[in-house]
């Protein structure tokens, strides 16, 4: 009998540190993927690269939508290498498009709503981590305020409406807000579910950062938008 209780505990130890080395390890993808995004731009806004683009970024906007779908539809077809490496290179293609934020805001706005990002994100990625309840239902709800969200925000671009654009960017804001709480969480539902294929595991992982990496991107694109201050 005691021993059983302790195999039985030292299993939930051992399942406990593995969980935690795996999260560890996920958003140490997503942070990767994001300082070649931030070096990226950086680069490219430094150099004046970025007035060279043109309508070329318009084509990079596509590869980076065919690369989110192409990894997303075939992940479990892909090894575990291509996956994160189509990952990096979405990262750094998003690093090129994100060179404009440079052009449009000064630098202390910039550094100011990374600050605020950083911290939004930490502190619902604990949430997520440490919350009993269950954010399942919210994550649906999120995923269709998002759909309706990006619906109006292409309909404002042919009204150009100041207040729609305000109030659609507020929304957004929390929405990506909450989703780094409902992934965090699915990410320890990605982990129990694969504990016996590594593999599995490993690229649902790639998945996880993606999500991650994009909410963290909305949130500080967001940011910029209700409080930035143009240069123009």
């Amino acid at each position: 009998m005691y021993q059983s209780e302790n195999y039985s505990t030292q299993y939930q130890i051992d399942t406990r540190l593995a969980l935690n080395a795996y999260l560890v390890k996920v958003f140490g993808t997503m942070f990767a993927g994001l300082a070649i995004t931030a070096i990226v731009a950086f680069y490219f806004a430094a150099s004046n690269l970025v007035y060279t683009l043109g309508n070329a970024v318009f084509v990079i906007m596509i590869a980076q939508l065919v690369l989110v779908l192409a990894l997303t539809a075939s992940i479990n077809k892909l090894s575990y290498r291509v996956a994160l490496g189509l990952f990096m290179l979405y990262s750094l293609l998003n690093g090129i498009t994100m060179a404009f934020i440079f052009v449009v805001y000064d630098i202390g706005t910039i550094g100011t709503a990374f600050t605020v990002t950083a911290l939004t994100f930490g502190i619902m990625a604990v949430y997520g981590s440490l919350t009993k309840s269950d954010l399942t239902a919210f994550g649906s709800l999120a995923r269709m305020l998002l759909i309706g969200g990006l619906i109006v925000m292409l309909i404002n671009m042919f009204m150009g409406s100041p207040a729609i654009d305000y109030f659609i960017s507020v929304v957004l804001l929390f929405v990506f807000v909450g989703l780094v709480a409902y992934d965090t969480q699915k990410l320890k539902g990605f982990f129990y579910a694969t504990q016996n294929d590594i593999p599995t595991q490993q690229k649902v992982g790639v998945i996880g950062a993606l999500s991650l990496y994009l909410d963290f991107i909305n949130i500080f694109l967001r940011l910029l938008r209700i409080f930035g201050r143009s240069k123009r």
